[in-house]
């Protein structure tokens, strides 16, 4: 016999020897020849009667959860039970790792991606930039070419304006020349 069957058996003897002392107490309490009247004997009969049917319907309820949840089995069975019911904890502990693991690398994945999608990013901004900067490159290049040609245009200019300047100068000589003469020729 295994602990359990043991174990429901000592109940079982338990709750039925409950129910004989209970009625052997009330038989005992009232033949026992004391003086008591009419009445109190059969109020104690009724009440032990209804002790009597209450301790049927606890036994019986007793009995009926007993047989709903109570197994009767042998070592070897239950030692089979307990080690599948191991193997099961073990399966669920198991489960929920590899759930957990799959959150994790779903979140890698997307990490993945964000990083993927950053460097895109990334690149496009300095493909932009370095544009950008070619334009800019451009930009000064012909800047300073329109800039040269200005500067050779202002040369130009100047050399113009100091051709000009001389001739300016050369004929302010000659008319300071003939305007000495002429006041030169007057005087004599």
């Amino acid at each position: 016999m295994s602990q359990r069957e043991r174990s429901a058996a000592a109940v079982a003897v338990a709750v039925s020897s409950s129910g004989q002392a209970a009625a052997a107490d009330s038989a005992s309490s009232s033949s026992s020849g004391a003086p008591t009247t009419a009445a109190a004997g059969s109020e104690r009969w009724s009440s032990a009667i209804g002790n009597l049917g209450e301790l049927g319907a606890n036994v019986e309820s007793l009995q009926k959860l007993l047989a709903k949840k109570a197994v009767f089995v042998d070592d070897d069975i239950f030692s089979k039970a307990s080690l599948a019911a191991d193997q099961a904890r073990t399966i669920k502990v198991l489960d929920q790792r590899v759930q957990s693991l799959e959150r994790e690398l779903d979140a890698a994945i997307s990490a993945a991606a964000r990083a993927r999608t950053e460097k895109r990013q990334a690149e496009a901004a300095q493909r932009a930039a370095e544009l950008r900067a070619q334009e800019v490159t451009k930009e000064l290049e012909n800047t300073s070419k329109v800039f040269a040609l200005h500067m050779e245009e202002l040369r130009l200019k100047q050399e113009e304006i100091a051709k000009k300047e001389s001739d300016i100068k050369v004929l302010e000589a000659i008319i300071r020349t003939l305007s000495n003469q002429e006041d030169g020729g007057s005087s004599e």
